[in-house]
């Protein structure tokens, strides 16, 4: 669907009943787009006995594990439109993602990201200190989860500052300088949090300089897994950057390139929330049925943007928690939950077991 339909929805203002509408709708239309014009897809749908004349609850429906993006091409639109490639960081030994954009999907993908993030941090755009060489981004057709991510959340910049150099060094004049430039405005900081932590925090601390970011807005993503021999919790990692630099305003997010767009921000209590445009499902392990509020399981995550390949429901690699729907303090409305962390050893089968990598 093109979410320009969907102009006067906010990201958190349906409650589950209205949601479930929605979600009914748009997951089982963009089901029956993918069978019709992705083969593999169709393939693996015949197998579990998928009926496209049928309206599916969207917990019914199929999903894929995300792996299979790395194992076979999956792609929905024709070749010539598309516009854009993606590609995972091919972590863990693991073949790297292909994710094919047709124009409609790239757009929809940043006007969500766009209504998401300014329900955080409002509309106006703010002197950007992005957390990353500027030498990561090259190049444009072929983009990594990295790029992407940069990509996407400099939109949200007045004007770009990258902080570090290709060594991967703080360049700790230009970010006095550029601090000093803007010290009378809001600062929008974006990094992935490992690099945060690592190459703008630790080298703070290492060069004894205390800049005043009090009025900064840090957004920043990727997981703690790069962390994990650090022993660096989220509440320590905030804690930490407040007493270095003073900055008050932390949000993380949860996402992944197999669902650009579709992120789940993290509110002031510290809680992952889904937005009208997207869900998630706790599967238990054992069955993949529905997991209960409080029952940690594998997290399933659902999207109405992705139409140039069948990306909108994914069983993931990582293992959250529930927590509830419509009630979390900050008073958002939708799921909530947390993620706790990565399936050891992951190989989910199930669906993908059905595609033997002979598609005519």
């Amino acid at each position: 669907m093109n979410i320009a339909e969907l102009p006067d929805i906010q990201p958190y203002s349906l409650r589950k009943a209205d949601k479930e509408k929605l979600l009914n709708t748009t997951l089982t239309s963009l089901s029956r787009h993918h069978y019709a014009y992705c083969a593999p897809y169709r393939k693996m749908m015949d197998g579990i006995g998928f009926d496209p004349k049928k309206d599916y609850h969207y917990v019914d429906l199929m999903f894929l594990p995300v792996q299979l993006f790395g194992m076979i091409e999956l792609c929905s639109a024709p070749k010539e439109e598309i516009v854009r490639t993606l590609t995972s960081s091919g972590t863990s030994g693991q073949a790297r993602s292909l994710i094919f954009l047709d124009k409609e999907t790239a757009a929809n993908q940043t006007k969500v990201l766009t209504k998401i993030m300014s329900s955080f941090i409002g509309t106006k755009r703010a002197p950007m200190i992005i957390i990353d060489s500027e030498s990561v981004i090259k190049n444009r057709n072929l983009l990594s989860a990295n790029v992407a991510a940069i990509s996407g959340f400099s939109l949200f910049g007045s004007t770009r500052m990258f902080a570090l150099n290709e060594k991967m060094e703080l360049n700790t004049e230009l970010l006095k300088s550029f601090i000093e430039q803007h010290e009378s405005e809001r600062i929008l900081i974006f990094g992935f949090t490992f690099k945060v932590y690592r190459h703008f925090y630790k080298e703070l601390i290492k060069a004894g300089i205390k800049p005043d970011l009090s009025n900064a807005v840090l957004i920043h993503g990727g997981g703690w897994k790069k962390l994990e021999n650090e022993s660096v919790s989220a509440k320590e990692f905030n804690k930490k950057l407040n007493d270095v630099c003073g900055i008050r305003r932390v949000y993380n997010y949860y996402g992944m390139v197999e669902q650009t767009g579709s992120i789940y921000m993290e509110c002031e209590y510290g809680h992952f929330h889904t937005s009208v445009f997207s869900d998630i499902i706790i599967r238990r392990a054992h069955d993949f049925s529905p997991a209960d509020v409080g029952e940690e399981g594998i997290i399933q995550v659902l999207s109405i943007l992705p139409k140039s390949y069948p990306g909108h429901s994914l069983l993931t690699e990582d293992k959250g928690i529930l927590l509830g729907e419509d009630d979390c303090s900050c008073g958002r409305l939708g799921k909530y939950f947390k993620v706790t962390g990565r399936l050891e050893h992951a190989e989910i089968r199930g669906c993908s077991d059905t595609y033997d990598g002979k598609i005519n």
